[in-house]
């Protein structure tokens, strides 16, 4: 037990593997490609195929607020962003990925295993990748709160507004909306900066924006878990990335469509 426990509780190195985001919001004038892009597009529809990576099959998401504000304006928040994963773990949209199942592994419903304030440490304007993959790998070693990574762990890792988000370069509300990761192959997670700009909006409310883009992640996590190695389109990327913010409701909240291989379009 005490080699199963320090094995869980190992601290991986953080690395800069290639991540999936959320982009930016386009409005539709600027979505539409000119004649001449529109003919160099290529006539191939969008197909997912599967690399043998990890899928999360029965996905268990444990979510983390970083920062005071989720204490204090932003409180409200927390809980409705909860109460989303409560129930869109169970819901359609989750069953419509079963068409990704593999032999071995089947998707199914996945359910939310617990949620974290944490205020340290002190998040300043912006903070990188790399510090978020720290900040998670000590709390999954220091602080019982915290679930151990599991195959099926998803840890959802939100900011507060006014802290931008930096990787590989790029930032939040400058080239992403979110995006979902994994460390080493064993933690798997996602960062989803608080959408503090029109491009992370798409018109939406603040919190639409956010079950959106979450559910763009989710998706994105639970068949791909280390992305490019599950269900993957050389061209046109992951399940989400194919549907960007194109929305339905499930339920009261607002979900990204994804893409069906099936139905050989978003739904």
């Amino acid at each position: 037990m005490p080699n199963e426990l320090h094995h869980a509780k190992k601290i991986y190195p953080a690395h800069g593997d290639p991540i999936r985001i959320v982009p930016l919001h386009l409005p539709d004038t600027l979505r539409q490609p000119t004649a001449e892009a529109a003919a160099a597009l290529p006539a191939a529809a969008p197909q997912l195929t599967y690399r043998n990576g990890p899928l999360l099959t029965a996905v268990e998401v444990f979510t983390m607020f970083w920062g005071p504000a989720w204490q204090g304006p932003q409180s409200a928040m927390v809980t409705q962003i909860n109460q989303f994963f409560d129930f869109i773990l169970t819901s359609a949209l989750i069953q419509q990925l079963a068409e990704y199942s593999v032999p071995g592994k089947t998707i199914g419903n996945g359910k939310r295993t617990g949620s974290l304030t944490i205020t340290t440490p002190k998040l300043k304007h912006s903070v990188s990748d790399t510090a978020i993959q720290h900040m998670l790998q000590q709390e999954i070693a220091s602080n019982p709160a915290v679930p151990h990574p599991t195959p099926n762990t998803l840890y959802f890792v939100y900011l507060p507004p006014g802290v931008r988000v930096v990787q590989g370069g790029s930032a939040s509300c400058q080239a992403f909306c979110g995006y979902h990761n994994d460390i080493s192959g064993q933690i798997f997670y996602a960062a989803m900066p608080y959408p503090g700009c029109a491009g992370c909006t798409g018109g939406l409310s603040a919190f639409d924006a956010l079950t959106s883009t979450s559910s763009h992640e989710l998706c994105e996590a639970i068949t791909d878990a280390i992305p490019g190695q599950g269900w993957y389109d050389d061209a046109n990327g992951e399940i989400g990335d194919i549907c960007a913010w194109q929305t339905k409701k499930v339920g009261q909240y607002t979900v990204q469509l994804e893409w069906s291989n099936k139905a050989n379009k978003c739904v």
